[in-house]
C-alpha cells in the first residue's frame, strides 16, 4: 500500500501573508518542515498539496527543488484537494498535516501511523486531535483513501471541506474512529503553541530552530522544545497569549464534538 504524507500549503494566510515562506535559519519554512517530515519512519510519499493561485507558484517551485511532489487545487476546498493530492502519487492511505505545523515531531507521526497499521483495516480515522494531548502544532490525521473520498462525496458544510476532516470526526456513526494520545498522560494541548498563524508564532519558531538546529539536528523532537521552553521561559513568552487559540472557535455551533474548553479566543491580540 502506498502512503501519502500531504502537507497541505497557501501563501495567502490573512493574518501572516506568505508565513510558509519565511525565513527559518536560512531557509523557508515550508522546507525546514519537509526536513523534518523526511525523518518519519515508515515509507512514504511527501506531497505538498497547494492552490491553483499564481501567488502558490512560489510554493511550487520550493516543494519541487526539495524533491518532493506537488498538487494544485482549489483554495478553499481542502478536502477536495487532498483527495486529488492523494490521487495524484496512487496512494492508498493519506497523511494530512497543515504547513502551519513547522515543529510537528516525526515521532508523533510515527505514533499514529502505528495506530493505523497495528489496527490495519479497523479504523477509517486515526488522529491525535480529539482529543488533543500534544502541543498544538503536532496535528497528524491518518485516513485510507476510500474513506476520505466518501467524507468528499457526503460532506456539504463549508466548515467541513475548508478543514477537511471536520466530517469525520462529527460523524463517529458513519465512521470508525481511532485516538491517539500522549502515552505520558500530559495535556498540553491548551498552554503550548507550537503552531503557526501569527507574526509571533514566527518569531516562537524561529527562536526554537535557532536554539536546537545546530545543537541536536533537524529531526529534534517535542520533548527537546519542551525542556528548551522551561530553561528559556523568553522563548516561550514569544506567542504565549495565543495559547489554546485555534480555528475551534469560529465553529463551536457547528462542531459536535468540539467543546469551548478546547479552545479560546485570544488575550490582547
Amino acid at each position: 500500500m502506498t502512503l501519502a504524507i500531504v502537507v497541505q500549503a497557501r501563501t495567502g494566510s490573512t493574518r501572516a501573508p506568505g508565513k510558509v515562506l519565511a525565513d527559518v535559519c536560512g531557509r523557508p519554512m515550508l522546507v525546514r518542515q519537509l526536513e523534518r517530515l523526511a525523518h518519519v519512519k515508515r515509507e512514504a510519499r511527501l506531497v505538498v498539496a497547494t492552490t491553483v493561485d499564481a501567488a502558490d507558484d512560489p510554493i511550487v517551485d520550493l516543494a519541487l527543488g526539495f524533491g518532493v511532489d506537488v498538487h494544485r487545487g482549489h483554495p478553499t476546498d481542502l478536502l477536495a484537494r487532498h483527495v486529488r493530492a492523494a490521487r495524484s502519487v496512487l496512494a492508498d492511505v493519506v497523511v494530512k498535516i497543515p504547513s502551519d505545523c513547522p515543529l510537528v515531531d516525526p515521532r508523533v507521526v510515527d505514533r499514529v501511523l502505528d495506530a493505523y497499521y497495528e489496527n490495519e483495516g479497523a479504523f477509517d480515522y486515526v488522529g491525535n486531535l480529539h482529543p488533543a494531548s500534544w502541543p498544538d502544532g503536532n496535528d497528524v490525521e491518518v485516513m485510507p483513501l476510500a474513506a476520505l473520498e466518501r467524507a468528499d462525496r457526503e460532506a456539504t458544510k463549508p466548515h467541513e471541506r475548508e478543514h477537511t476532516t471536520p466530517y469525520f470526526w462529527d460523524s463517529p456513526e458513519k465512521f470508525r474512529i481511532g485516538k491517539v494520545i500522549w502515552a505520558n498522560g500530559r495535556d498540553l494541548s491548551m498552554s503550548h503553541r507550537f503552531t503557526v498563524d501569527y507574526p509571533e508564532d514566527i518569531a516562537f519558531v524561529r527562536a526554537v530552530y535557532d536554539a536546537l538546529l545546530s545543537k541536536i539536528g533537524i529531526d529534534f523532537s517535542v520533548d527537546d522544545v519542551i525542556d528548551l521552553l522551561a530553561k528559556r521561559p523568553e522563548i516561550r513568552a514569544l506567542n504565549a497569549k495565543y495559547a489554546g487559540v485555534n480555528w475551534y472557535r469560529h465553529h463551536l455551533g457547528e462542531l459536535r464534538t468540539v467543546a469551548p474548553k478546547e479552545t479560546r479566543w485570544p488575550k490582547n491580540p
